[in-house]
């Protein structure tokens, strides 16, 4: 069973949103069930600060031993912050998907709607 924290809010493929101390920006990265599906994740491709970012396009990829897989932004806005520590240890993701393995942070124009909450979220991955 993975674990879905109650503060944060989650898309259908598999990310995970969060508020931040600076208003309108929010910090972004894949549950716990992804991670889990993935297997042990050896790369992490993400995108530059400055970078628009869409929601429900493709802003990224996740490579683990067992596949490719691509990370949706949960969001539209512009990239602000990105999670350097993953370049050279990606297996954070795996170890702390919630915490030290977040992707990036995204300035956002307004509150994100649209997302789901814990228990919609855990619905899915029932």
């Amino acid at each position: 069973m993975s674990h879905i924290p109650a503060e944060l809010q989650y898309t259908k493929e598999h990310e995970w949103v969060a508020s931040t101390s600076t208003d309108l920006h929010i910090r972004m990265g894949i549950t716990d069930y992804a991670q889990g599906a993935l297997g042990d994740i050896v790369y992490v491709q993400m995108p530059k600060i400055g970078e628009s970012v869409t929601a429900d396009k493709v802003c990224g990829e996740v490579e683990s031993t067992k596949s490719v897989s691509e990370i949706f932004a949960p969001v539209t806005g512009k990239v602000v912050a990105v999670n350097e520590e993953l370049v050279n240890a990606p297996e954070l993701i795996n170890s702390d998907p919630y915490g030290a393995g977040w992707l990036i942070e995204i300035a956002v124009p307004s509150t994100p709607s649209g997302l789901l909450s814990a228990a919609e979220y855990g619905a899915i991955t029932a």
